[in-house]
């Protein structure tokens, strides 16, 4: 029997990681190499528990970086903007991972990507924390590493956090505050991400050099916020912001957001068909939602 190729996950502790690890363990056909800051959380138990081989792996270390891909077939790899809010720090991470994949020679890594959009607005518009990983995008095929990116939509998951309904101050009902108009905005669940994953992982040949956007579906905010409605039983209104006035609101990123939702009102490419195809079990935002209504509600 051969042995099984070996995948290093990066983040596996966080939402996306994660997903793509436990995902991976389900499907019994690669080794997982569990990538974490602090191999003692909890999180990491439950990773080793499921079967993976949980390892340090520190973005900011190059050495780090190198023992963690030792040996290894392939990699994932995502960044988090939000841990630091540093363009700079995120494409200097991902360059590290690109560097060392290509001295190691691995033969597929998937990278959790999105647009350089300063580059395709020519400078117009600025999302540093896409700008930053479209630069890692074009560095990692630019030095020849096999690599397929996922543009990943947002997550349905912030409907329960950050982007959650609000009531209103004038009457009996809440509003949900994202500055679309009436252009649709694909989502999808994060927990469904790593199905997806995988699948790119079983077909190089189909996507190595590639850019995949997944999203389960494209949806207004006024249908985001009638699913809202429906399982909270309360009235949800689309908020009708602009980006102007979301970009005034008082809270880290407002700029970052508003100019985010400026660059989806451009519809970049997300495929919501081979998104299906990838992971068929992918869910749709009331699903998510009726399976999610305790933590909806209490949040």
């Amino acid at each position: 029997m051969t042995s099984k190729k070996i995948i290093a996950v990066f983040g596996a502790t966080g939402a996306q990681g994660g997903s793509v690890a436990r995902a991976m363990l389900e499907g019994k056909k690669y080794v997982v190499r569990a990538l974490t800051r602090d191999v003692t959380r909890p999180k990491a138990q439950v990773l080793r528990d499921l079967g993976a081989e949980v390892v340090e792996g520190d973005l900011n270390d190059k050495a780090s970086v190198e023992a963690a891909l030792k040996g290894a077939y392939g990699a994932f790899l995502v960044t988090n903007f939000w841990d630091h809010f540093s363009k700079e720090k995120e494409v200097c991470q991902g360059k590290v991972v690109a560097d060392v994949a290509k001295s190691q020679g691995l033969k597929h890594v998937v990278y959790s990507g999105l647009e350089n959009v300063k580059r395709l607005t020519n400078g117009k518009l600025e999302v540093l924390h896409f700008d930053g990983k479209g630069e890692v995008e074009e560095y990692f095929w630019s030095i020849g590493v096999p690599m397929t990116s996922v543009r990943v939509a947002a997550y349905f998951e912030n409907f329960l956090g950050p982007l959650k309904p609000v009531k209103a101050s004038d009457g009996d009902y809440y509003t949900l505050a994202l500055p679309m108009g009436d252009v649709p905005m694909d989502g999808i669940s994060v927990a469904d991400i790593g199905a997806a994953v995988c699948s790119i992982f079983n077909s190089p040949e189909e996507f190595v050099g590639k850019a995949v956007g997944l999203s389960a579906e494209a949806l207004t905010i006024q249908q985001y916020a009638d699913v809202l409605s429906k399982s909270l039983g309360k009235e949800v209104r689309d908020a009708k912001i602009t980006p102007e006035a979301y970009e005034k609101l008082e809270f880290p990123g407002a700029k970052e957001m508003a100019n985010m939702c400026r660059f989806y009102q451009m519809k970049p490419d997300r495929d919501i068909k081979l998104t299906h195809r990838l992971n068929p079990t992918v869910r749709s935002f009331s699903q998510f939602i009726s399976e999610n209504q305790a933590a909806l509600k209490s949040s």
